[in-house]
Protein backbone atom coordinates (compact mmCIF):
# COMPACT_ATOMS: atom_id res chain seq x y z
CA UNK A 1 0.00 0.00 0.00
CA UNK A 2 1.04 3.24 -0.86
CA UNK A 3 2.46 5.53 1.86
CA UNK A 4 0.25 7.82 0.44
CA UNK A 5 -2.27 6.17 2.94
CA UNK A 6 -0.77 8.66 5.76
CA UNK A 7 -1.31 12.15 5.25
CA UNK A 8 1.43 14.29 5.20
CA UNK A 9 0.28 17.85 6.23
CA UNK A 10 1.63 21.39 6.26
CA UNK A 11 1.29 22.02 9.97
CA UNK A 12 0.82 26.20 9.27
CA UNK A 13 -1.59 25.60 6.57
CA UNK A 14 -3.62 23.54 9.33
CA UNK A 15 -3.47 26.02 11.79
CA UNK A 16 -4.41 28.63 9.59
CA UNK A 17 -7.51 26.68 8.45
CA UNK A 18 -6.61 25.95 4.79
CA UNK A 19 -9.17 23.50 4.00
CA UNK A 20 -7.84 21.00 1.89
CA UNK A 21 -5.09 20.45 5.33
CA UNK A 22 -8.45 20.42 7.29
CA UNK A 23 -9.74 17.72 5.20
CA UNK A 24 -6.55 15.71 5.29
CA UNK A 25 -6.07 16.07 8.81
CA UNK A 26 -9.78 15.13 9.41
CA UNK A 27 -8.77 11.67 7.34
CA UNK A 28 -6.06 11.33 9.31
CA UNK A 29 -7.29 11.55 12.46
CA UNK A 30 -10.89 9.55 11.89
CA UNK A 31 -9.99 6.90 9.45
CA UNK A 32 -6.14 6.59 9.71
CA UNK A 33 -5.15 7.13 13.03
CA UNK A 34 -1.60 8.75 12.16
CA UNK A 35 -0.65 11.66 10.04
CA UNK A 36 2.77 13.69 9.81
CA UNK A 37 3.21 17.33 9.83
CA UNK A 38 6.32 19.52 8.52
CA UNK A 39 6.68 23.83 8.75
CA UNK A 40 5.43 23.29 12.20
CA UNK A 41 8.18 26.81 13.63
CA UNK A 42 10.16 23.63 15.86
CA UNK A 43 13.23 23.44 13.36
CA UNK A 44 15.19 20.36 12.56
CA UNK A 45 17.88 21.98 14.02
CA UNK A 46 16.11 21.78 17.45
CA UNK A 47 15.23 18.23 16.53
CA UNK A 48 18.92 17.09 15.98
CA UNK A 49 20.28 18.62 19.21
CA UNK A 50 17.80 16.38 21.35
CA UNK A 51 18.54 13.27 19.25
CA UNK A 52 21.77 14.33 19.67
CA UNK A 53 21.55 14.64 23.45
CA UNK A 54 19.79 11.23 23.98
CA UNK A 55 22.29 9.62 21.75
CA UNK A 56 25.27 10.57 24.12
CA UNK A 57 23.20 9.52 27.09
CA UNK A 58 22.20 6.15 25.36
CA UNK A 59 25.85 5.31 24.21
CA UNK A 60 27.55 5.87 28.19
CA UNK A 61 28.06 2.52 30.21
CA UNK A 62 25.32 0.91 31.62
CA UNK A 63 26.36 1.82 35.19
CA UNK A 64 26.14 5.54 34.29
CA UNK A 65 22.54 4.95 33.44
CA UNK A 66 21.66 2.75 36.03
CA UNK A 67 22.27 5.80 38.65
CA UNK A 68 18.44 7.02 37.07
CA UNK A 69 16.99 3.53 36.95
CA UNK A 70 13.33 4.13 36.93
CA UNK A 71 12.88 0.78 38.00
CA UNK A 72 13.96 2.09 41.35
CA UNK A 73 10.95 4.31 41.65
CA UNK A 74 7.10 4.12 41.61
CA UNK A 75 6.81 5.97 38.29
CA UNK A 76 7.90 6.20 34.79
CA UNK A 77 11.11 9.21 35.38
CA UNK A 78 14.65 7.82 34.25
CA UNK A 79 16.45 5.71 32.61
CA UNK A 80 14.45 1.84 31.49
CA UNK A 81 16.79 -0.97 30.28
CA UNK A 82 15.68 -3.54 27.76
CA UNK A 83 12.90 -6.04 28.78
CA UNK A 84 11.57 -2.88 31.18
CA UNK A 85 8.51 -2.73 29.23
CA UNK A 86 6.27 -5.62 27.80
CA UNK A 87 3.70 -3.80 25.88
CA UNK A 88 1.90 -6.78 24.42
CA UNK A 89 1.81 -9.67 26.98
CA UNK A 90 1.53 -11.87 23.56
CA UNK A 91 5.30 -10.98 23.04
CA UNK A 92 8.58 -10.67 24.84
CA UNK A 93 9.19 -7.56 26.73
CA UNK A 94 10.63 -4.86 24.05
CA UNK A 95 14.36 -5.16 23.76
CA UNK A 96 14.43 -1.09 23.17
CA UNK A 97 15.98 1.42 26.03
CA UNK A 98 14.10 4.52 27.38
CA UNK A 99 14.58 7.60 28.94
CA UNK A 100 11.63 9.58 30.29
CA UNK A 101 10.95 12.59 31.56
CA UNK A 102 7.53 14.51 32.59
CA UNK A 103 5.86 17.33 33.91
CA UNK A 104 6.75 17.84 37.78
CA UNK A 105 3.96 19.12 40.38
CA UNK A 106 6.06 19.91 43.49
CA UNK A 107 4.10 18.43 46.25
CA UNK A 108 2.24 15.90 44.19
CA UNK A 109 1.72 12.63 45.60
CA UNK A 110 0.95 11.29 41.89
CA UNK A 111 3.48 9.34 39.68
CA UNK A 112 2.66 11.03 36.98
CA UNK A 113 3.74 14.26 38.32
CA UNK A 114 6.98 12.62 39.87
CA UNK A 115 9.70 14.61 40.42
CA UNK A 116 12.74 13.96 37.14
CA UNK A 117 15.82 11.78 37.66
CA UNK A 118 18.79 13.60 35.75
CA UNK A 119 22.08 11.80 34.72
CA UNK A 120 24.98 13.92 35.61
CA UNK A 121 26.33 13.54 32.27
CA UNK A 122 25.75 14.00 29.12
CA UNK A 123 26.77 17.50 29.68
CA UNK A 124 23.63 19.98 28.46
CA UNK A 125 21.58 16.65 28.67
CA UNK A 126 18.80 18.52 31.14
CA UNK A 127 19.05 22.42 29.39
CA UNK A 128 18.23 20.18 26.42
CA UNK A 129 15.62 18.24 26.72
CA UNK A 130 13.67 20.52 28.92
CA UNK A 131 13.64 22.73 26.33
CA UNK A 132 12.62 21.05 23.70
CA UNK A 133 10.00 19.64 26.55
CA UNK A 134 8.22 22.83 26.67
CA UNK A 135 8.39 23.34 22.61
CA UNK A 136 6.67 20.10 21.85
CA UNK A 137 4.19 20.75 24.33
CA UNK A 138 3.08 24.13 22.74
CA UNK A 139 2.59 22.27 19.46
CA UNK A 140 1.13 19.51 20.68
CA UNK A 141 -2.01 21.50 22.60
CA UNK A 142 -1.91 23.68 18.74
CA UNK A 143 -2.04 20.00 16.98
CA UNK A 144 -4.80 18.66 19.37
CA UNK A 145 -7.43 22.34 18.48
CA UNK A 146 -6.97 22.02 14.68
CA UNK A 147 -8.08 17.97 15.07
CA UNK A 148 -10.68 18.46 17.10
CA UNK A 149 -12.30 21.39 14.60
CA UNK A 150 -10.90 19.18 11.79
CA UNK A 151 -13.43 16.37 13.26
CA UNK A 152 -16.19 18.68 13.57
CA UNK A 153 -15.70 18.99 17.32
CA UNK A 154 -15.64 22.73 19.02
CA UNK A 155 -11.35 23.96 18.50
CA UNK A 156 -11.91 24.89 22.46
CA UNK A 157 -12.51 21.51 23.32
CA UNK A 158 -9.12 20.87 25.68
CA UNK A 159 -9.29 24.73 26.65
CA UNK A 160 -7.96 24.83 30.32
CA UNK A 161 -7.24 20.65 30.31
CA UNK A 162 -3.66 20.74 29.66
CA UNK A 163 -2.64 23.16 32.69
CA UNK A 164 -0.69 20.25 34.08
CA UNK A 165 -0.68 17.67 31.84
CA UNK A 166 0.40 13.79 32.11
CA UNK A 167 2.59 14.58 29.53
CA UNK A 168 5.71 12.24 29.50
CA UNK A 169 8.70 13.09 26.65
CA UNK A 170 10.44 9.91 26.02
CA UNK A 171 13.63 9.05 24.22
CA UNK A 172 13.84 5.63 22.30
CA UNK A 173 16.60 3.89 21.54
CA UNK A 174 16.58 0.67 19.10
CA UNK A 175 19.85 -1.09 18.80
CA UNK A 176 20.40 -3.20 15.62
CA UNK A 177 18.10 -6.05 15.97
CA UNK A 178 19.37 -8.93 18.24
CA UNK A 179 20.98 -12.34 16.51
CA UNK A 180 18.53 -14.17 19.29
CA UNK A 181 15.51 -12.44 18.34
CA UNK A 182 12.87 -14.49 17.35
CA UNK A 183 9.15 -14.08 16.02
CA UNK A 184 7.85 -12.74 19.90
CA UNK A 185 10.87 -10.09 20.05
CA UNK A 186 10.47 -6.30 18.84
CA UNK A 187 11.73 -2.69 19.75
CA UNK A 188 8.34 -2.39 20.48
CA UNK A 189 5.53 -4.93 20.07
CA UNK A 190 2.34 -3.87 18.07
CA UNK A 191 0.40 -1.45 20.65
CA UNK A 192 -1.67 1.47 20.64
CA UNK A 193 -0.97 4.58 22.45
CA UNK A 194 -2.45 4.99 25.87
CA UNK A 195 -3.19 8.66 25.75
CA UNK A 196 -4.54 11.90 23.35
CA UNK A 197 -1.62 12.81 21.21
CA UNK A 198 1.75 11.55 20.16
CA UNK A 199 4.25 13.63 18.57
CA UNK A 200 6.93 11.83 17.44
CA UNK A 201 10.32 12.92 16.23
CA UNK A 202 13.20 10.29 14.46
CA UNK A 203 16.67 10.55 13.34
CA UNK A 204 15.19 9.38 9.79
CA UNK A 205 16.05 5.97 9.95
CA UNK A 206 12.95 2.94 8.91
CA UNK A 207 11.43 0.99 11.46
CA UNK A 208 8.12 2.83 12.57
CA UNK A 209 5.22 0.25 11.02
CA UNK A 210 1.85 1.10 11.07
CA UNK A 211 -1.34 -1.54 10.75
CA UNK A 212 -3.83 -0.61 7.81
CA UNK A 213 -7.06 -1.27 8.07
CA UNK A 214 -7.02 -3.73 5.48
CA UNK A 215 -4.14 -5.61 7.41
CA UNK A 216 -1.30 -4.47 6.44
CA UNK A 217 1.99 -3.35 8.20
CA UNK A 218 3.35 -0.21 6.44
CA UNK A 219 6.52 1.78 7.28
CA UNK A 220 6.21 5.36 8.27
CA UNK A 221 9.49 7.80 8.50
CA UNK A 222 10.02 11.50 8.88
CA UNK A 223 13.51 13.32 8.73
CA UNK A 224 14.08 15.25 11.42
CA UNK A 225 12.22 18.63 11.64
CA UNK A 226 9.25 16.60 10.46
CA UNK A 227 6.76 14.62 12.86
CA UNK A 228 4.84 11.44 13.40
CA UNK A 229 1.52 12.43 14.48
CA UNK A 230 -0.60 9.65 16.18
CA UNK A 231 -3.58 9.13 18.20
CA UNK A 232 -4.31 7.10 21.72
CA UNK A 233 -6.91 5.29 23.27
CA UNK A 234 -8.17 7.65 25.32
CA UNK A 235 -8.73 10.74 22.61
CA UNK A 236 -10.45 7.62 20.53
CA UNK A 237 -12.44 6.99 23.79
CA UNK A 238 -12.99 10.87 24.82
CA UNK A 239 -13.95 11.60 20.86
CA UNK A 240 -16.88 8.79 21.13
CA UNK A 241 -14.99 6.96 18.82
CA UNK A 242 -14.54 9.86 16.09
CA UNK A 243 -10.72 9.68 16.55
CA UNK A 244 -9.04 6.66 15.93
CA UNK A 245 -6.12 4.81 17.86
CA UNK A 246 -4.36 2.67 15.55
CA UNK A 247 -1.66 -0.60 16.41
CA UNK A 248 1.80 0.07 15.42
CA UNK A 249 4.95 -1.52 16.23
CA UNK A 250 8.69 -1.41 15.59
CA UNK A 251 10.36 -4.65 14.49
CA UNK A 252 14.01 -3.56 14.18
CA UNK A 253 16.37 -3.95 11.48
CA UNK A 254 20.53 -4.06 10.92
CA UNK A 255 20.41 -0.27 11.91
CA UNK A 256 20.09 1.47 15.11
CA UNK A 257 17.30 4.00 15.68
CA UNK A 258 16.66 6.72 18.14
CA UNK A 259 13.24 8.44 18.24
CA UNK A 260 11.33 10.44 20.33
CA UNK A 261 7.60 10.89 21.23
CA UNK A 262 6.05 13.18 23.50
CA UNK A 263 3.07 11.48 24.76
CA UNK A 264 1.02 14.64 25.45
CA UNK A 265 -2.21 13.55 27.68
CA UNK A 266 -4.32 15.98 29.68
CA UNK A 267 -4.48 17.20 33.84
CA UNK A 268 -5.22 13.87 35.75
CA UNK A 269 -9.09 14.89 37.44
CA UNK A 270 -10.04 15.74 33.60
CA UNK A 271 -13.08 13.90 32.56
CA UNK A 272 -12.04 11.56 29.36
CA UNK A 273 -15.67 9.72 28.90
CA UNK A 274 -17.26 10.16 25.53
CA UNK A 275 -18.48 13.73 25.05
CA UNK A 276 -22.44 13.90 26.11
CA UNK A 277 -22.35 10.70 27.83
CA UNK A 278 -22.55 11.92 31.40
CA UNK A 279 -20.14 9.15 32.67
CA UNK A 280 -17.13 10.11 34.24
CA UNK A 281 -13.62 8.69 33.35
CA UNK A 282 -10.97 10.64 35.42
CA UNK A 283 -7.73 10.88 32.79
CA UNK A 284 -5.46 9.72 35.57
CA UNK A 285 -7.33 6.35 36.41
CA UNK A 286 -6.86 5.36 32.81
CA UNK A 287 -3.82 6.26 31.85
CA UNK A 288 -2.16 4.67 35.20
CA UNK A 289 -3.88 1.58 34.65
CA UNK A 290 -2.60 0.90 31.15
CA UNK A 291 1.21 1.93 32.80
CA UNK A 292 0.56 -0.55 35.31
CA UNK A 293 0.05 -3.13 32.47
CA UNK A 294 2.97 -1.73 30.66
CA UNK A 295 6.13 -1.14 32.90
CA UNK A 296 7.58 -4.50 34.35
CA UNK A 297 9.02 -2.97 37.80
CA UNK A 298 5.21 -1.24 38.33
CA UNK A 299 4.07 -5.10 37.92
CA UNK A 300 5.82 -5.85 41.20
CA UNK A 301 3.26 -5.92 43.76
CA UNK A 302 0.38 -7.05 41.15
Amino acid sequence: MSLDFIPRLDAAALFAGDAASVAEARRGAMEVGFLTVYNTGIPAARVREVLAAYRAFFEQDQAVKASVDMAKTGSNRGWGGPQSEQVDPNANPDYKEVFDIGFEVQGSDLPVHAANLWPALPEGFRATLEAYYAEARALALQLLAAIAGAVGEDPHWFDGAFSQPMALLRGNYYPARPDWAGDKDFGIAAHSDYGCLTLLATDGVPGLEVLTRTGDWIGVTAEPGEFVINFGEMLEMWSGGKVKATLHRVKGSANERISVPLFFNPDPETNVAPLGTGQVIRAFDHLQRRYDETYVHLQAGR
